[in-house]
């Protein structure tokens, strides 16, 4: 199981200083989030080539407010950027965000999702597109800098995502997905729907809260603070509640440096291909949480 990291940062500087700590440090792989503050794959591509030997994952772009030509035009450029060490994390996100803040239709989200990646696969892999879909349509091709087609995770978490995901994409990346329901749900279900389809195993990446502390009740305090809006996304509560977990402060990966690497060792044996770290907490918290990701290299 490879460790990777799951950074928040807010300026271009701040990124390239941690990718690179993370590159120094041994980690193969860095993730970032496409919230509301940097466009990730631009802030790849304009620090990437200074940062070598680390692959850089986003996690995720949504797909609504980006036409699937659109996002390959950008995938690829960046790719190209980057020297072929892109992982393109893409995502529906949620019905609030989509209809309450972009003013869109959160509607059919499988059939969009099945539409957008009918779409986007053949034109990463270079090839023409004429496809008219229920929600989505896209015809013509791109003309990017040769490169080789970065493998697409999809924010991937209940069964009909699952499926699809492993029917069309390469991988997937979750978030408040608990051990118990990787184990179960999320790694057979991608995996079987991959293999009937007759296509490679796809990969697993999970990412988790973690902190690395002396102090449980704080820090579950401020993972029920920091990470509140899990518990309210439909989504995310779905998972949640599929492990029987009160909030984003259950599922939090916290304790001594011991109990923590145990944690996380415990995961692997649910299937998954990656754990992604998203650490949390004081200063010297996340150092120290930093510390047991870094002893868990390979």
């Amino acid at each position: 199981m490879e460790i990777a990291i799951f950074g928040f940062e807010s300026s271009i500087p701040e990124f390239e200083e941690n990718l690179r700590t993370a590159s120094e440090q041994g980690f193969k792989s860095y993730w970032t989030p496409q919230i509301f503050g940097m466009d990730a794959l631009t802030a790849m591509a304009a620090i990437g080539d200074r940062v070598p030997d680390i692959c850089m994952g986003t996690a995720v772009v949504p797909t609504f407010p980006r036409h699937p030509m659109m996002l390959a035009q950008q995938a690829l450029t960046t790719q190209s950027a980057i020297s072929g060490r892109l992982n393109l994390g893409i995502g529906l996100a949620h019905k609030p965000v989509v209809e309450g803040m972009w003013g869109l239709k959160f509607e059919k989200p499988i059939g969009h999702l099945r539409d957008y990646l009918n779409i986007l696969m053949p034109l990463l892999h270079s090839q023409k597109v004429s496809y008219s879909g229920e929600i989505v349509t896209g015809r013509g091709e791109i003309t990017t800098p040769k490169t080789e087609a970065p493998p697409v995770f999809v924010a991937a978490l209940g069964p009909q995502m699952l499926r699809l995901t492993g029917q069309m994409a390469d991988g997937t990346i979750t978030w408040m997905t608990g051990q118990t329901t990787l184990a179960e749900l999320t790694v057979p279900t991608i995996c079987e729907a991959a293999e009937e389809a007759g296509r490679k195993r796809p990969q697993v990446v999970a990412g988790f809260p973690v902190c690395v502390t002396n102090n449980k009740d704080a820090a579950r305090e401020r993972a029920a603070r920091e990470f509140s809006i899990y518990g309210q996304l439909p989504s995310y509560r779905a998972m949640l509640d599929r492990e029987g977990l009160g909030g984003p402060e259950d599922l939090a990966i916290i304790g001594s440096a011991l109990e923590v690497a145990e944690r996380i060792k415990d995961i692997e044996k649910t299937g998954i291909d990656s754990f992604t770290g998203s650490e949390f907490g004081t200063s010297d918290e996340k150092l120290a949480t930093r510390e047991v990701l870094i002893s868990l290299l390979n």
